[in-house]
């Protein structure tokens, strides 16, 4: 049998983990997939008329169910960044946010219990989801942010700072502002969507986060003040006030809008949410000091929450946030953050403070 020979291709201006035989990590949009990392290798850039779409090779997904030929996808620079370090040992702890690998890949997710065997309790955001892993199959999340590693690897300086060519603030604020056109339309879509719940790779055990029995008819009824999301692209950590209008039947509520108004702007606006995408206005936690790097925060942006963090601390009263669904970074005041919670099993859980190194 004749050795294949290896994909080769000459060295560009693109920073390092760009570079044609470097390894990296590629995330998925696709419905199901967001929050995941899989491994993978550089190929070449497809195209001259693409400069920020790169042809990468999958390191465990395959093309054949025999698992003998790797897949290749062309995917975007932005989607796209180094393997992320790992500790050699850790001790994790509760509501650190954390990667935990599944199914030849890595999902973010947050500890949620510290269990006696050792092991630990992942809930899974997107998928609405608790599993249980093994101290070996988690790493502490990090977010590749401007060239460097957030938070950084214990005891190791972090990587200069990058500005990569397709970072532009111009195309992040318009991209922004579009979106903010667009919300109305993309929420009504959003109410056949999830007509059904969202299912994800993860549900493969078949263990479902609890039903938190906790009276949730007495949160969840009619006049209780809420938040609501949408999975719908562009709108990914996004949570909107309103008010519970009507119980539809089991899990299900019909919510107006405290800021949303109808296309005829006659009244607010009402959608229809299933028990997933909804929950309780989250307690206020008062900041008497600013806020720190690498504080997981809510940013009060076209009239939603929008799930960020803190990724440089512009003065006492002004900050920038990244946004980990879009990889944008925007600049917000003081009064126009607040810190981040998770509502869990029917608790509030203030992950923020698993961004801290």
């Amino acid at each position: 049998m004749t050795k294949r020979k290896p994909t080769t291709a000459p060295a560009t201006n693109d920073p390092p983990h760009l570079q044609p035989g470097s390894q990296v990590e590629i995330s998925s949009n696709d419905p199901g997939f967001r929050g995941s990392w899989y491994t993978g290798v550089i190929i070449k850039r497809p195209s001259s008329k693409k400069p920020n779409k790169f042809l990468v090779q999958y390191t465990h997904l395959f093309e054949d169910e025999a698992g003998t030929t790797p897949l290749k996808e062309t995917i975007d620079a932005v989607d796209i960044r180094p393997l992320a370090p790992r500790e050699s040992t850790r001790k994790f702890k509760f509501s650190e946010e954390v990667d935990a690998y599944y199914n030849d890949g890595w999902w973010e997710g947050v500890i949620t219990k510290e269990l006696e065997n050792g092991n630990f309790h992942v809930y899974f955001k997107r998928s609405k989801e608790q599993l249980e892993f093994g101290e070996e199959q988690l790493r502490l999340h990090r977010e590749w942010i401007n060239g460097s590693w957030t938070p950084p690897l214990a005891g190791d300086e972090q990587v200069k700072e990058v500005k990569f060519f397709w970072s532009d603030r111009a195309v992040t604020e318009a991209k922004m502002k579009f979106n903010k056109v667009v919300t109305q339309e993309k929420l009504k879509r959003d109410n056949a969507a999830s007509k059904k719940k969202s299912k994800s790779v993860l549900a493969g055990s078949g263990e479902k986060l609890g039903s938190g029995k906790i009276t949730m008819d007495k949160i969840f009824c009619k006049g209780a003040h809420v938040e609501v999301t949408s999975d719908e692209d562009g709108f990914e950590g996004a949570w909107f006030a309103g008010t519970i209008v009507k119980v539809v039947g089991k899990g299900r509520y019909l919510v107006q809008y405290e800021s949303l108004r109808t296309d005829d702007d006659t009244d607010f606006l009402k959608e229809e949410f299933d028990d997933l995408h909804i929950r309780p206005c989250p307690p206020e936690i008062v900041m008497a000091d600013r806020f720190q790097k690498l504080d997981e925060v809510d940013a009060f942006y076209n009239d939603g929450w929008w799930v960020g963090v803190i990724s440089k601390v512009l003065s006492d009263s002004k900050y920038e946030v990244y946004f980990k669904a879009t990889k944008e970074e925007m600049k917000f005041e003081h009064s126009e953050l607040r810190l981040h919670q998770d509502w869990i099993n029917g608790k509030w859980v203030a992950a923020f403070q698993a961004l801290k190194s």
